[in-house]
């Protein structure tokens, strides 16, 4: 079924994992707590599961890693020496807040063909990279099996799509790069440790960050479904068409991973060029958004008084750019769990 596309993602992590990848507790963690998920997508795909039926499922999975000591056992401060190891409860408080934000804002991603697949294929390439500088080789072949099993399903995923990963296969994308991030950069003392998981998962942790603020602004639930996001913007405000808006993003998504490898690397000049290249997109971005969800907003407004003006059925309809879309409008991947957040 090309609803179920997650399970096929599934068998490329799963498998070259207990080939290649050198047993120990993260990648035991990837196995069980990785298949846990996984059951839990499925079942939302097929079933559409309550918000805290799947929550309830993400907190098993990561329950199992805190099982297995998979956990942010210490930080250290960005451009200083000064390294906070925390308390066992702050520890495992913060692993599972930031294993949450990451399974879901990678299914918040998942709203255009192609877009969620390759996020995660760039983000676990660069993972991989800054874990086997950091000596961390069972996380660094770990990444680079799912950077594999990410580029291999984008090939059939990308627009326009053949198959689709739904809940269980973003969750569990979420689920493994939360794993690495954790076992394979913030369990290190490195001074700006904190900063490469933030910087390599730029993209949908701005978009995460935006719809959480936005919604709670407005009174809405986070997790509810919606077609606010930035991807989506980027299509039925902006115009732009699924292959270009896509693309766009791989390309902010690609200077904020060059970043944090550059400050790795501690390469000044790379750092200042991808840190300014990165800054510009990011502003670029969001300017972008505003000023053209502003000028959508008045020509709804003005359309609005236009329609109040006119008398029914006098075959004026309002213009498909300034519409408010519903769930499946906006030209995205249909399929359970495309387009909503990973509580939906």
């Amino acid at each position: 079924m090309p609803l179920l596309g997650g399970l096929a993602m599934y068998v490329g992590v799963m498998v070259p994992t207990l080939a290649l990848v050198e047993t120990n507790d993260a990648s035991k963690a990837i196995l069980i707590g990785g298949t846990i998920i996984t059951l839990v997508g499925l079942v939302d795909d097929l079933l559409d599961i309550r918000p805290l039926l799947k929550f309830a499922g993400q907190l098993a999975a990561i329950g199992v890693m805190l099982y297995f000591d998979v956990r942010i056992a210490r930080l250290g401060l960005p451009f200083s020496d000064q390294v906070f190891t925390f308390h066992m409860a702050v520890s495992i408080a913060l692993t599972v807040l930031w294993m949450g934000v990451v399974i879901n804002m990678v299914n918040f991603i998942d709203g255009l063909d192609g877009l969620a697949a390759g996020v995660c294929a760039i983000s676990a390439i660069t993972f991989s990279v800054i874990a086997l500088s950091l000596d961390r080789a069972p996380m660094g072949v770990e990444a680079a099996v799912l950077a594999g099993a990410a580029f291999a399903f984008l090939r059939f995923n990308f627009y326009p799509a053949s198959i689709f990963m739904g809940d269980t296969g973003s969750m569990l994308l979420g689920y493994c790069l939360g794993v690495i991030s954790v076992q394979g950069v913030l369990k290190g003392a490195a001074t700006v440790a904190l900063i490469f998981p933030l910087l390599i998962l730029g993209v949908p942790f701005v978009d995460f960050v935006r719809i959480v603020f936005s919604r709670w602004r407005e009174g809405v639930p986070f997790y509810r479904g919606g077609k606010d996001h930035v991807h989506h913007h980027l299509v039925l405000v902006v115009g732009y068409s699924q292959r270009k808006a896509v693309l766009l993003l791989y390309g902010w998504c690609v200077l904020l991973s060059g970043l944090a490898v550059a400050m790795r690397e501690r390469a000044l000049w790379a750092a200042v060029v991808l840190g300014a290249g990165s800054l510009i997109a990011t502003v670029s971005m969001l300017r972008l958004l505003r000023r053209f969800r502003a000028r959508s907003e008045e020509e709804a407004r003005r359309e609005a008084l236009g329609d109040g003006a006119s008398a029914p059925g006098d075959g004026s309809a309002p213009s498909p750019r300034c519409a408010r879309p519903s769930r499946d409008d906006s030209g995205a991947a249909p399929g359970p769990g495309d387009g909503g957040p990973g509580l939906v």
